[in-house]
């Protein structure tokens, strides 16, 4: 069950202009989450921004009770957010989300992402390593400027491959590009992914082409993440045209089984 706490900021880091990490004291949660799952923050006391913002988790420390997200200001909310400071309590719901990151069948994975959205993938690759897993990265930013925890990711990997559009760092291209290859090299047993639509769309593609076990993670907008609010909703693969099926990511997801969605 979800729990509903004040979580103190033990730690901020200011990973880029508008990016920002925060570690929390929050052992309720971090005992209790998996690889995928996310969390509520309420911004502000005051009345607006009245929702809460929805955000990955990015790190867990079950030792010392300590849950690690990092969020972009795209907002007011992410700015209120953002202002927080070392000491300050921080209203969270979690863990949320009932699809999560399952490696358990396979030896050989895929970890793939884009731009903001590598973050929910840290935890899933950390477990995997040290569960023995043959873990094998594709991260891919615009260009160097947006390039971020490179390090982190390479300690958790087994091969690391770090790409930009424009070439301006590391190997120029698409991440996918690179994944491609070492599936068709017979070097991939499955693929966890979340990013840019347009890459989910190119991964989720691929994959069921090449009928590869395919999990990615969706981000919507989450007025609630209980699905009370029915905002989330995602189309199931496969519906009738006429009369579509849908299901909510916060509930749902916000993993799911590429084949199981329509993006």
């Amino acid at each position: 069950m979800p729990k509903m706490l004040l979580a103190k900021l033990v730690k901020k880091e200011k990973l880029k202009e508008d990016i920002f990490k925060f570690s929390v004291e929050a052992p309720k949660i971090v005992n209790t989450s998996k690889q995928g799952n996310f969390i509520e923050i309420r911004v502000s006391e005051n009345i607006e921004p009245f929702l809460r913002r929805p955000i990955s988790i990015y790190n867990l420390d079950k030792e010392k009770g300590i849950l690690e997200f990092i969020f972009q200001v795209k907002g007011k909310g992410t700015e209120i957010l953002s202002k927080k400071e070392e000491g300050d309590l921080i209203d969270i719901i979690g863990p949320l989300g009932y699809g999560t990151f399952d490696y358990e069948n396979y030896q050989n994975i895929a970890v793939i992402g884009g731009g903001i959205g590598v973050f929910p993938l840290y935890e899933l690759s950390k477990n995997a390593k040290k569960d023995g897993k043959n873990v094998n990265i594709y991260l891919g930013f615009r260009n160097k400027n947006f390039v971020l925890l490179e390090e982190e990711f390479k300690a958790v990997s087994n091969k690391f491959i770090l790409t930009t559009d424009d070439g301006t760092y590391s190997e120029k291209g698409f991440a996918i590009d690179f994944l491609k290859k070492d599936v068709e090299e017979g070097k991939i047993d499955a693929i966890y992914a979340c990013g840019p639509l347009p890459m989910l769309k190119a991964v989720r593609s691929f994959a069921i082409e090449k009928d590869i076990p395919c999990q990615i993670s969706l981000e919507e907008r989450m007025g609630c993440g209980l699905g009370a609010c029915l905002g989330c909703a995602v189309k199931t693969a496969n519906s009738p045209k006429d009369a579509p099926e849908y299901m909510h990511v916060c509930k749902a997801g916000p993993v799911f089984e590429a084949k199981e969605v329509e993006i």
